[in-house]
């Protein structure tokens, strides 16, 4: 709107301003217009907000941010304004008191606009920044206040809660309660002239802009502004004081004299009319003389507008109808009563208050008070008429579905009936009429109405009769603590008519055959209620507002009214007295024990159960004497046999129970008992203990049903009294001996039959399980002897169930006896110092602690079971928490489980049980021991195996593990006698002991470590005796494993499974490091093996070498300690060798070297050679002198002892030391050629030579031998031998070359290398047909890998001309000469075998020869004519692509459940892995085949991949192993995002040992690469013809990860591309991907620009035109559409298709003519000439161009003259 940019009115120069026109208005005007329709004048007297001149001065006295805001305050916009608010509150909180005093001038007209906004969250938020700003300024306010007040008593009644809470606040801030009404005193004229001025001058439209406000917003405002006043006026009268309220009389006459003011009563909004309503009370209640005044208008206006049920209006109108008749004596006067007031008062009784009981109930009390003689003539017709509305309105829909209405109406109808009748005492005919109307129609019929309503049975009535009943018989003076009074004849009248008619009532729902249950109950209800009121829920009793009743005492005799307060103390109060004391009529008891009678005779005569139910209910409340007699003398029959009855017959409760409930009870076919149990112990309230023993006994051999001795027993236990009376009963032998003989009964273990399934057998549980668990006051419920007995029972019964191979019929069997065993461990104190309790709780433990495959026991009774021994054993440890007691439950399941790692051969399974019930029976331990305690150390070792037994059980470990560390160097180790049944050994699926009982004491001592402890570590030793040794076999176990691989599978589940545990490194820390490091020493001393890996292992992890290198010195002492060398000290050697100090190392060569050179005499030559090679390995610097005497000692022994060197030997029958002495010769020989090739002389060079090429020979002879690890490591060496030596002579220096014997270098090159891959390179394939199962344990996988890095040295023209046997397959077209066929027929099958060494190994050696092979298809296919088909297709090596096929099909089956750009996560090393590594592997080298070929090759073979779909099917299987987020898995964190597997290149080594979860996927996008990268039509032509989602999911992850790296690779070749053209630069452009090709011959000038798509290699190519002279525009077309077409449809890079572009303008220069089918002169495909010319028009075509011509037209005519071509 005042945008200063916008065009302004012609000759207006300046900007608007609100200021400068508020100066104009000042100056022309003399004042500025009042503010929201406040009137304005220059009289001294102020107007509501005072005028303000100088608009632009004021704003410079303000601070600015204040400015800022008040400024907004005053924009449009809802949020500016709110956000204004909230920001002057903040500034007003957080600014000096200085700065805010300076708005106050300006804050009322600002206040007096925004608290009355139309928004509520700011009206609010004006409140809350009000309170700020009065905290700040305090009685700097003082001077604004009269401007403020009017609308700040608004505010505070707002209809909004939350902003009329927040003006309270604000105000109470800056008034204490003293000052408030001084404060409004002040200000009460400004107050109400607000208020007056809204109520009877604005309208909606006075009060808001009709221009910018809707109809629907003015009109809210103004019903709000309405409400607001009415309540303020109320709130003005009751906070000032009675003089200030005398001085505004006169105004508010001027307002209730008004019209208008009485037309509110009327108004459409609820609101208003409530607010009208509240100001009418506080004008009675505040100023009564206004009121009398204007009685004529006000009565009429209050009472006739009680049929008014809005919720929001009924309270204030009858609150002010109670104003009205209490203040305005002559208020019916005004008003007919009889025609408009009662008839809307019966209407609203009648319809329940029409769901508003709540607020017009509690008034009718205090209103019938007061209603006049002339309202309630006649009054029995009146009251008559009153009290059926109040009954009627019980049915009303609300109240019928509202306890809470229901409740409200009943108790308002008792406070009337109850005041009807106090003032219905006298003797006069009419009130007795009402009298005996009130009960007999009225109170009567509604309690035979709740007998079968259960809603009103729950409600108040019942209490509120009593409590009136009371009431009565007190004025009856029936109670001791009441005076007579002048009623009491009355009363007692009454209370007998009652009682009579009450009786009757009962008698008729009661006395009939086929009585209600639900009356029957109501009736036992109301008795109750009557018996004992004190018991009902104190919830039924609430205070509310009531009248004091008048009383016929003269100090009572006061005049009806309404309590000052309005809150009047209740009628009735509860009352608590004795039994009987309650009501002391006899007419009570009488009634009772007619109804007793009737119930008893019809439960006799008829058998009626309802009437027995009911009978019950009364004995439990009315179990007296009397009653009693009542029920005995009813059957006149039982008299006889006296002597016998004599003791019964003096007590009638114990013969009602002997003579009738005892019969009941032995019915058979009763099932509910209940009531009768409760009947017995109502009988038994009458009876000595002696004769409630007497009579449970004889219930107890009456051989009833069990379910009732429980109900009994139950009962029994319900309060200490009754305890105590029973417990003679409870303890004695009847009770002990019966239920000994009920669990002898239902431990019968049997068929289904005799199973514990029935109900009857589930209360048999619950009863033992009772009598077990439940005790007082420490003491059992039963004899401790008969408790004693049960528990064994239960014992040998679980017992017996756990030797069961199928425990089918006894699940439930233990399931009950497991809720019985949970129940009383838990409950009963010190129950496990019963031995037979100890015996069932180990049977506990052991059923949870086997797996459910041997104990067949289902997962929800498992569970009970663990429960049960968790409960038993922290009642045990309770107990005796100082030691374990041999025999006792500790000690006993300790020696069980160990036992069970013994002898039992667990799984996988029952191992994680066993451990998992352990542990909780030690965390159960630790939960309640004292860690001072030594229970858990005492456990700790009984579970512990002795040394001997540990032993045993190493021993018993396989002996597989040495394979590993043996073939990686890390172990010298022999075996005694080594078959192949002892490598072909495949582990069961069970677990050997030792790891079993090395995962159960590690779990255990883990835990126990946990404990808190308060002292340093230092101080605070495990509570476990021996942990080293604990320690020290864990960590024997976690290397056993390790070096089998984690295979088989059962190993692996085991190592997982420790993992969970988190014992998969060791306990080493909770063991000190000191006793730990000795103790793995001297076990690596004595026994060596896998004890001196350990403690490699554990010296690397703590990095013990560097930080405790005097500790792990301290070990040996000294290198003589470790000669002579036995096998044991040989590998410690070989492990602390790298940590031993450079003196001790030279001192172990020099002891070596000594043994050498003297070897005739050592028995132990061996060791020596290898000690001399561990201290080499460890770099020990060793004087060449020493060197040269061991080599010669070695090549002694060629001449003396040939038989150690294994030359042409059976390997087979060669033990393990000789393969040993053999391998560390290899080693040392491969440690001269690497570190001292100098030293060695020609004769040397012969014999190492000569060594090696022999045993190459012998490997080659002893394929079969290599199950032998042995014999493995032999070939293994002499394969890094050959390794070492291709590595020296592939690149010796200059130096080393000097000092070598000068033919040796030659003899190399000429002999040795073709003698060495002649034998090497058949070698894979003997080893793949000796071991065709790679899975099998045998397999030489690692000399694979060996002899696999060896053969990558292999020359490329040995392959070209190898040895290899001839292998040719019939049909296979090729034109490849026989060796390089052979080699592929050899080799390609391999491929696919399931072993990555050989994999990798046959990838390198094909990828040599793969650029050789295109060469021998020469020309390409041209043993057909170019007429017979559409463009000639030429195959890939026929072995390649055969097995691509293969592998297709396999990669379908595995990958066909994978969506394209989902990742299919493979296995490391499993087969899928192997097929799909063969796949991706046969297609890098085919890439590479296909790279490698000319062009003009290069479309045959895409034409046959074309035809064949493999590159279709690699794409789709390519997008599902390549992952989504392709992240290179870099060691550094920074450069982690710009490295993925794309622009890091794949390193495929034979020898990788790690990281093949990634080597796979990166393979993949390798693959993917290459293919975009040499094949990018074929693989723009497949995206194209992918559908929608396969396509946009291919592009998403190109153009992310691919283009950006390709396009740059493109881009750089051309920068760096040496190829030349004559006439033709090429430049490229990096940052724009560009290229830019300038081609010029003689006077002709041509420029082309080719764009890089972003989504390159999958979009087209642009080509754009730059520059061009001396070129017609439609050859220039066609020629960047040649140059378009090549590069979109071609296979190759961008120089290649401009190559191709080149040289078709050059002949196109020459003088031939283009094609007319493709406008090119060389053909795009196939790059050949036009040659077929039409005989009529002469003109020359592509073959191609013509085939699919003819083809496509279905025509044989010449595209150009339409002539038959032939």
């Amino acid at each position: 709107m005042g945008g200063k940019n916008k065009q302004r009115t012609k000759g207006n120069v300046r900007p608007s301003s609100s200021g400068r026109a508020a100066e104009v208005l000042a100056r022309e005007g003399g004042v500025i217009p009042g503010f929201v329709g406040f009137g304005s004048t220059l009289s001294s007297e102020l107007s509501y907000v005072p005028a303000v001149h100088g608009a632009e001065d004021i704003d410079n006295l303000v601070d600015a941010d204040f400015r800022l805001v008040l400024r907004k305050l005053s924009k449009r916009d809802v949020v500016t304004r709110l956000k204004a608010v909230q920001d002057f509150g903040s500034m007003c909180q957080e600014r000096d008191a200085e700065d805010v005093k300076g708005v106050l001038p300006y804050w009322p007209r600002i206040y007096c606009k925004i608290s009355v906004d139309h928004d509520r969250r700011i009206r609010e938020a004006t409140q809350q920044a009000f309170e700020q700003l009065v905290l700040k300024v305090r009685r700097s306010l003082a001077p604004f206040l009269k401007s403020l007040m009017g609308h700040w008593i608004l505010s505070q009644c707002d209809t909004y809660t939350p902003a009329a809470s927040a003006a309270c606040q604000a105000f109470q801030a800056a008034f204490s309660p003293a000052k408030q009404p001084e404060a409004l005193s002040f200000c009460k004229d400004e107050i109400l002239n607000v208020f007056q001025d809204i109520l009877l001058k604005e309208t909606a439209e006075t009060l808001s802009d009709p221009q910018s406000v809707t109809a629907e917003e003015r009109e809210a405002k103004y019903v709000r502004m309405l409400t607001s006043s009415l309540l303020g006026v109320k709130r003005l009268l009751s906070l000032l004081t009675q003089n200030d309220r005398e001085a505004l009389e006169e105004r508010l006459a001027h307002l209730v004299n008004s019209g208008k003011f009485w037309k509110y009563s009327k108004h459409k909004t609820p609101q208003v009319r409530g607010a009208f309503f509240e100001m009418v009370c506080a004008l009675c209640e505040f100023t009564p003389g206004l009121v009398q005044a204007e009685t004529a208008r006000l009565c009429p206006a209050v009472l006739l507008s009680i049929d008014d049920t809005d919720p929001v209006v009924l309270p204030p109108v009858w609150e002010a109808v109670l104003h009205v008749v209490s203040t305005i004596p002559d208020c019916w006067t005004h008003v007919n009563a009889k025609k408009g007031f009662l008839p809307k008062l019966w209407a609203l009784l009648k319809e329940g208050g029409k769901g508003l009981a709540k607020a017009l109930h509690p008034n009718l009390m205090p209103l019938l008070s007061k209603l006049p003689q002339q309202v309630t003539e006649p009054n029995l017709d009146f009251y008559t008429t009153f009290f059926n509305t109040f009954i009627q309105g019980l049915s009303s829909e609300r109240a019928v579905t509202s306890p809470s209405e229901s409740a409200v109406i009943v108790k308002s109808f008792v406070e009337c009936l109850r005041y009807c009748m106090l003032h219905s005492t006298e003797e006069e005919h009419d009130q007795g009429k009402i009298r005996t109307m009130l009960i007999s129609q009225q109170l009567l019929p509604l309690l035979e109405k709740s007998l079968r309503n259960p809603s009103l049975q729950n409600g108040p009535l019942f209490l509120l009769v009593t409590e009136t009943l009371i009431s009565w018989e007190r004025r009856a003076g029936l109670h001791n603590d009441c005076e007579a009074n002048d009623g009491k004849d009355v009363f007692q009248r009454l209370l007998a008519d009652f009682w009579e008619d009450l009786g009757l009532l009962c008698v008729r729902h009661v006395d009939n055959e086929d009585a209600d249950p639900q009356a029957l109950e109501g009736v036992a209800t109301l008795l109750q209620v009557m018996r004992y009121p004190e018991r009902v829920n104190k919830k039924l009793v609430q205070k509310k507002k009531s009248v004091r009743m008048c009383s016929s005492k003269p100090e009572d005799d006061e005049k009806p009214g309404v309590e000052g307060d309005g809150a009047v103390q209740a009628v009735s109060e509860l009352v608590n007295e004795k039994a009987f004391g309650s009501l002391q009529t006899q007419h009570f008891e009488d009634v009772v024990c007619q109804l007793a009678q009737l119930c008893l005779v019809h439960v006799n005569e008829k058998k009626s159960e309802r009437h027995l139910v009911f009978l019950s209910l009364l004995l439990r409340s009315f179990h007296t004497t009397r009653v009693f007699t009542t029920l005995v003398e009813v059957d006149e029959k039982i008299k006889d046999n006296q002597e016998r009855d004599e003791a019964i017959m003096k007590n009638p409760a114990m013969q009602f129970l002997l003579e009738w409930v005892v019969m009941w009870l032995a019915e058979k076919e009763r099932r509910d008992t209940e009531h009768l149990v409760e009947m017995v112990f109502s009988s038994l309230y009458c009876c000595s203990r002696q004769e409630t023993t007497r009579i449970l006994n004889h219930i107890t051999t009456m051989g009833l049903q069990w379910g009732i001795i429980l109900q009994i027993i139950q009962r029994a236990c319900t309060d200490s009294e009754t305890l105590k009376s029973c417990r003679d009963w409870l303890k004695g032998s009847v009770l002990g001996e019966r239920l000994l003989a009920l669990t002898e009964e239902l431990c019968v273990v049997g068929s289904g039959s005799h199973g514990p399934t029935s109900s009857t057998s589930s209360h048999s549980w619950k009863l033992i399980s009772l009598v077990l668990s439940q005790n007082h006051n420490n003491e059992s419920l039963i004899g401790e002897v008969y408790m004693e007995k049960i528990l064994e029972k239960l014992h040998a019964t679980l017992s017996e169930a756990k030797g069961l191979s199928d425990a089918g019929n006894m699940e439930p069997l233990i399931s009950f006896i497991c809720d019985v065993a949970s129940t009383f461990f838990s409950s009963v104190q010190d129950c496990l110092l019963l031995l037979s309790a100890e015996e069932l709780l180990l049977t506990v433990f052991q059923l949870t602690a086997q797996d459910q495959a041997h104990t067949h026991l289902s997962d929800s009774l498992l569970d009970k079971l663990k429960k049960v021994c968790v409960a038993g054993v922290q009642s045990l440890v309770q107990c005796s928490k100082d030691e374990i007691l041999e025999g006792g439950f500790l000690h006993s399941a300790a020696v069980w489980v160990a036992k069970q790692l013994l002898t039992v051969s667990l799984d996988i399974k029952g191992l994680q049980v066993l451990v998992v019930a352990v542990q909780n029976l030690v965390e159960t331990i630790i939960s309640v021991c004292d860690p001072t305690f030594p229970i858990l150390s005492q456990f700790f070792s009984l579970l512990t195996p002795s040394q001997t037994e540990w032993t045993k059980m190493r021993q018993a470990l396989p002996p597989q593990w040495i394979k590993n560390p043996l073939l990686s160097s890390r172990h010298r180790g022999v075996i005694e006698k080594s078959s192949i049944d002892i490598w072909k050994f495949k582990m069961s699926n069970k677990l050997p002991a030792h790891l079993c009982a090395c995962a159960l004491l590690g779990r255990v001592a883990q835990i126990a470590a946990f404990r808190p402890c308060d002292q340093k570590e230092a101080e605070c030793p495990s509570a476990l005796s021996n942990l080293k040794y604990t320690v020290s076999e864990l960590l024997y176990a976690l290397q056993w494993c390790k070096e089998l691989n984690y295979s088989p599978a059962v190993v692996s589940a085991y190592h997982n499974l420790l993992t969970d545990w988190g014992l998969s490194e060791g306990l080493h820390s909770q063991a000190p490091m000191k006793v730990l490091l000795e103790t793995l020493y001297s076990r690596s001393v004595t026994d060596g093996g896998l004890w001196s890996l350990i403690l490699e292992n554990y010296i690397s992890t703590n990095n013990l070498a560097a930080s405790k290198s005097a500790a792990v010195r301290k070990l040996y002492g000294s290198a003589d300690s470790l000669f002579p060398v036995s096998p044991s000290k040989l590998s410690t050697l070989q492990v602390l060798c790298p940590t031993m100090k450079r003196e001790d190392r030279e001192a172990l060569v020099a002891l070596a070297t000594a043994g050498l050179v003297n070897w005739q005499e050592n028995n132990d030559v061996y060791g020596c050679l290898a000690v001399l090679m561990c201290c080499l390995k460890a770099n020990t610097e060793v004087e060449e002198e020493v060197v040269q005497a061991i080599l010669a000692t070695v090549m002694e022994w060629r001449n003396s002892k040939e038989d150690w060197f294994l030359f042409s030997s059976d390997l087979s029958t060669a033990t393990t030391e000789q393969l040993n002495l053999t391998v560390e010769m290899m080693r040392f020989l491969s440690w001269l050629v690497a570190y001292s090739p100098t030293l060695l002389g020609a004769t040397q060079w012969d014999f190492l030579l000569c060594s090696m090429l022999a045993w190459l020979e012998t490997t080659s002879e002893n394929v079969r031998s290599l199950w032998n690890p042995w014999v493995q490591l032999f070939v293994c060496e002499n394969a890094t031998l050959i390794v070492k030596l291709n590595q020296f002579f592939a690149s010796p220096s200059s130096d080393v070359l000097e000092k070598l014997p000068s033919e040796l270098t030659n003899e190399w090159a000429d002999f040795f290398v073709e003698g060495i891959f002649n034998l090497l390179l058949p070698l894979p394939i003997s080893i793949t047909e000796a071991f065709t199962e790679p899975d099998d344990p045998v397999f030489p996988l690692a000399v694979l890998q060996s002899v696999g890095v060896a053969l990558t040295y292999v020359p490329v023209l040995q392959l070209n001309n190898n040895s290899l046997p001839p292998r040719f397959i019939a049909d296979q077209k090729t034109n490849l000469p026989e060796p390089l066929q052979t080699l592929l027929n050899t080799f390609c099958p391999l491929l696919l075998f399931k072993a990555r060494p050989l994999q990798i190994t046959v990838y390198h050696l094909l990828e040599k020869v793969m650029p050789d092979l295109p060469k021998c298809d020469g020309e390409g296919d041209n043993n057909k004519s170019d007429d017979d088909r559409d463009e000639p297709c030429l195959s890939p090596p026929a072995s390649l692509m055969a097995l691509i096929s293969t592998c297709e099909e396999l990669c379908d089956n595995i990958l066909a459940t994978v969506q394209v750009g989902e990742f299919a996560v493979v296995q490391p090393l499993s087969v899928e892995y192997s097929c799909i590594m063969g796949y991706l592997l046969a297609w890098k080298l085919l890439l590479t085949f296909f790279k490698s070929s000319p062009s003009h090759l290069r479309a045959h073979y895409a034409q046959y991949l074309k035809k064949s779909c493999s590159l279709n099917k690699l794409l789709l299987h390519l997008f599902k192993l390549m992952p989504e987020n392709p992240i290179y898995p870099s060691q550094g964190t920074e450069t982690r995002e710009n490295k993925t597997f794309f622009t890091e290149s794949l390193r495929l080594a034979v020898d990788r040992s790690d990281g093949f979860e990634w080597e796979l996927p990166h393979l993949a996008c390798s693959v993917y690469y290459s293919t975009v990268q040499d094949l990018p039509a074929m693989v723009r032509l497949w995206w194209n013809s992918q559908e929608k989602r396969v396509s946009a999911a291919v592009e998403k992850f190109t153009i992310k990860y691919v283009s950006p790296v390709l396009s740059a690779q493109e881009i750089s070749s051309v920068h760096t591309s040496t190829q030349m053209f004559d006439s033709m630069t090429v430049k490229a452009r990096s940052a724009a991907r560009e290229v830019i090709a300038t081609y010029s011959v003689d006077d002709i000038f041509i420029e082309l620009v080719i764009q890089l798509p972003q989504n390159y290699p999958l979009g087209s190519i642009a080509v754009e035109s730059g520059r061009r002279v001396g070129v017609a525009v439609q050859q220039w077309r066609n020629w960047m559409l040649q140059l378009s077409t090549y590069l979109t449809h071609q296979n190759g890079s961008i120089m290649e298709g401009l190559a191709l572009w080149k040289n078709n303008v050059d002949k196109r220069f020459e003088g031939i003519e283009d094609c007319m089918i493709c406008f090119s002169v060389i053909h795009g495909s196939n790059y050949s000439l036009p040659k077929k010319a039409c005989r009529t028009c002469k003109k020359k075509f592509h073959s191609a161009c013509l085939y699919k011509w003819f083809t496509s037209s279905n025509k044989s005519t010449c595209p150009l003259c339409r002539e038959t071509f032939f």
